[in-house]
């Protein structure tokens, strides 16, 4: 009669709180998080982004007081991105080379009050062009033009450094633009800035809430700019590890994979691959999707967030890039 039962028994391992907590493999910490901020020039308050709840662009003063809030709730680092004034945005990003850009005051004056704070500092063109794309186009303006690209992105890195950032951030997908990078740093002799690279960006329509944030959408006001040539096919996995691998080649310091949740496989695949610490970003479509769900009562807002970050840190993710890690880190105070 026995042999009619099963011999082990799972759930004896969920019967109660405490020995699912024992027994839990993954745990989400306030020390993987990382926050992205919108900085815009000015000195007016914070100013909302309708498709993303909860979201400010900061004047480079807020944006200060804001990363103290950050400092005092244990979250580690932040990763700036400047919405740029249009009047200084042309073909080529030249607003890059100007050295009251809006950037590197942002970054100088967060690290002079926080010293203690990481801060990660987004290195490709889409916020200085006016075209909206992430390099220098070609001379027929079909395309990005690789080499062209890749001296701006050097000078826009140095630039960072200068002004305190800690690691940079390509997320441009230009081919070799992390070893370029990489050289051009330490020559100027910023051997001590870190590479985050966006390794595996993917082409994906998960990014338009956050192109309204930073203005880099085509001048139309279309938010589907078509990135294809240069950031990676949804449909290629393979191709996606290979890429990222590069960037582990060329010396970067850690590895990104872009959007998150929908590409788990990608960063579980990479895990499996390298031994760099691997970062997720969990970007604006994703955040909105959630906010939007649970406005029409669909879903529970908090269990959902808390799910999808927990996935992400699961599936193989050393830190992770959310616009929920304030409000998540607030609520486990």
């Amino acid at each position: 009669m026995s042999a009619s039962f099963p011999a082990y028994r799972s759930r004896r391992k969920r019967q109660t709180a405490a020995v699912r907590a024992l027994v839990q493999e993954v745990r989400l910490d306030v020390r993987d998080l990382i926050q992205p901020l919108f900085v815009t020039d000015g000195t007016g308050p914070p100013q909302s982004i309708d498709s993303m709840p909860g979201m400010y662009r900061y004047a480079p003063g807020g944006l200060v007081a804001e990363c103290g809030r950050l400092v005092d709730l244990g979250i580690p680092a932040v990763a700036v991105f400047p919405q740029i004034e249009p009047g200084l945005k042309d073909g080529s990003g030249s607003h890059v080379h100007a050295a009251d850009n809006l950037i590197y005051r942002a970054v100088r004056a967060v690290k002079q009050a926080y010293p203690q704070l990481w801060l990660i500092a987004d290195v490709a063109l889409d916020p200085y062009t006016d075209h909206g794309h992430d390099g220098v186009l070609t001379a027929d303006g079909r395309d990005v033009d690789n080499d062209a690209t890749i001296p701006v992105l050097q000078a826009l890195g140095i630039r960072l450094a200068e002004s305190g950032a800690d690691w940079v951030a390509p997320s441009d997908m230009m081919d070799g633009r992390v070893g370029g990078l990489r050289t051009a740093l330490d020559e100027a002799g910023h051997a001590g800035t870190g590479i985050l690279a966006y390794a595996a960006k993917f082409a994906s329509a998960y990014y338009g809430p956050f192109r309204e944030a930073v203005g880099s959408s085509r001048a139309a006001g279309t938010t589907s700019l078509d990135k294809r040539t240069y950031q990676l096919n949804p449909a290629n996995r393979r191709e996606a590890v290979a890429d990222a691998l590069l960037d582990d080649q060329e010396g970067a310091d850690a590895l990104m994979v872009k959007p998150a949740g929908p590409y788990l496989d990608v960063l579980h695949a990479l895990r499996r691959r390298t031994d760099l610490p691997l970062a997720a970003y969990q970007v604006s479509g994703e955040y909105a999707q959630i906010h939007a769900a649970a406005q029409l009562g669909w879903l529970d807002y908090a269990s959902v967030r808390d799910e999808s970050l927990l996935a992400i840190k699961r599936a193989g993710a050393d830190m992770i890039l959310t616009y929920f890690a304030a409000e998540w880190a607030e609520q486990q105070a």
